[in-house]
């Protein structure tokens, strides 16, 4: 069942290998890349990464992506098959979130810049947790308790908890290595100056409809 299940989900990768002819590139890189959970190694990646790309989509399939950051370590690992990151005070929209109330499936990418240049895909389900559920529950770690006891900019308002369904490198062939540099944060913030103003000279809706 599980094959059959997997063959499923396939379906347009396999087929598009046999039509350019990557099959056998292709099954490579699922036997020795490509694992349902998260070894060691991830593990470690990820407690060292500040920052997250995600994908979701709504019940209809229309897609969103999105950007995470936090400081190193933000994301945290709870065992091999679980982890969870943050959600900060945005814009209200709640795009991804919304998505994730009507379709779990979600895809994360994580990407080191300044160190191996090496990525980190994650595909999995996701659901949405809140402060209270974490503190009420006896094996929450004592490091997202801590995060929630934060009294500023950085407490989060809720989680999202990830079930890992594969967990997969991307190459560092084409990933930049950057110099980072300093960059004060104010968390929280609702100063639009800080967030970056009308950046892209965004009309008001009121405006264009005069």
């Amino acid at each position: 069942m599980e094959d059959q299940e997997a063959c499923i989900e396939l379906k347009g990768e396999r087929a598009l290998q046999e039509r350019y002819g990557t099959r056998k590139r292709a099954d490579r890189f699922y036997d020795r890349q490509m694992i349902d959970y998260l070894n060691p190694r991830m593990q470690e990646f990820i407690r060292e990464q500040e920052l997250l790309m995600i994908a979701t989509s709504d019940s209809r399939g229309e897609c969103d992506s999105s950007f995470r950051a936090g400081l190193p370590g933000f994301v945290r690992v709870l065992n091999r098959k679980l982890l969870a990151y943050p959600e900060y005070r945005g814009n209200g929209v709640l795009a991804s979130l919304g998505n994730i109330s009507e379709n779990p499936h979600i895809g994360l990418m994580f990407l080191d810049f300044f160190k191996t240049t090496i990525g980190l895909h994650i595909n999995g389900t996701a659901r949405i947790v809140e402060n209270e559920e974490f503190l009420d529950a006896t094996e929450t770690p004592q490091e997202i308790r801590d995060d929630i006891s934060t009294e500023d900019g950085k407490k989060p308002e809720r989680w999202v908890l990830v079930e890992v369904e594969e967990a997969y490198i991307h190459c560092s062939k084409h990933i930049p290595l950057l110099a980072k540099r300093d960059k004060p944060i104010v968390w929280g913030t609702d100063d639009m100056k800080l967030k970056g103003g009308n950046f892209f000279n965004v009309p008001a809706k009121k405006e264009t409809e005069k």
